[in-house]
């Protein structure tokens, strides 16, 4: 027999997911409202919730009066080569740890976990004379090379519990039949894992596409700028531009919203896989 809330319970239940939701919403609502107006009309009063002269104004000047263009592609391609790098090596990486047993796995293992508790501005003296001294500084290959190693320890952490729910009868099956460990990895253990692979892969983009503080300091140029740091230079200390500021938000948000969309049955099988061992 299927037991069922009383119905005060399942409405108040739903009116909490409901008022959740719409706090949830609204800011982003908000953002796209506001770069639909026209700027004298953002800060005008009283405040309109749909505007009655929508206008692209915005997103027009954001693209004429700026590098703004260059700044989503430059941020494309930077999260998106290192999220594929951080996630091919932390995939090697994380098999190690699940299939190998050896005297420094478990101080490996707390070595990664160790530097998620550090911030990231800590080492940023010591990293910028490193990229001084390599010549990587206003490089997008440069900054490319710090976010994989940002992205590699907590990828590898998420990964090895991946690889812990795959049995190891695959991988000596594959064996038997005539295949390497690499080989077998690649052609047997891999497909299984998509799922895996895919929210590490989604996880270490949107870490890199809204990364600010490294960012900031290792790039100069406009031209190579990520959004994060485009999104900053509309904030001086006497004006914020919330025209072309909501305009560039509601652009920033949408490849990231895309992606998830596309993934999203990956993500949630790639995440209740790595949740528990068993």
């Amino acid at each position: 027999m299927i037991h069922r809330d009383p119905l005060l319970v399942r409405l108040v239940r739903i009116g909490g997911l409901t008022l959740w939701l719409l706090i949830t919403i609204f800011p982003l609502y908000w953002i796209f409202v506001s770069s639909l107006k026209a700027p004298a009309d953002i800060a005008a009063y009283p405040v309109e919730y749909i505007p009655s002269r929508p206008t692209l104004e915005n997103y027009v000047s954001l693209f004429a009066a700026s590098d703004f263009g260059q700044n989503m592609l430059s941020s494309l391609v930077v999260a998106t080569v290192a999220g594929l790098a951080a996630t091919a090596i932390a995939t090697l990486s994380a098999y190690v740890l699940s299939r190998f047993q050896f005297r420094a796995r478990g101080l490996v293992v707390m070595a990664f976990l160790v530097t998620q508790m550090i911030p990231a501005f800590i080492a940023l003296g010591p990293l910028y004379q490193l990229m001084v001294a390599l010549d990587l500084v206003d490089n997008r290959g440069g900054l490319m090379l710090v976010y994989v190693a940002v992205c590699i320890p907590f990828s590898t952490i998420m990964l090895k519990g991946f690889f812990d729910n795959v049995p190891d009868d695959l991988d000596e099956a594959a064996m038997i039949d005539g295949c390497s460990r690499l080989t077998a990895l690649a052609r047997i253990i891999l497909p299984v894992m998509l799922p895996g692979l895919a929210a590490t892969f989604i996880f270490n983009f949107v870490n890199s596409w809204n990364e600010l503080f490294l960012s900031v300091t290792l790039i100069h140029s406009s031209d190579k700028r990520t959004i994060p740091t485009a999104l900053n230079g509309f904030i001086t200390s006497f004006n914020i531009e919330w025209g072309p500021l909501s305009a560039a938000a509601v652009l920033t948000v949408i490849p990231t919203m895309i992606l998830f969309g596309i993934a999203s049955k990956w993500i949630v099988a790639g995440l209740t896989a790595g949740a528990t061992k068993g």
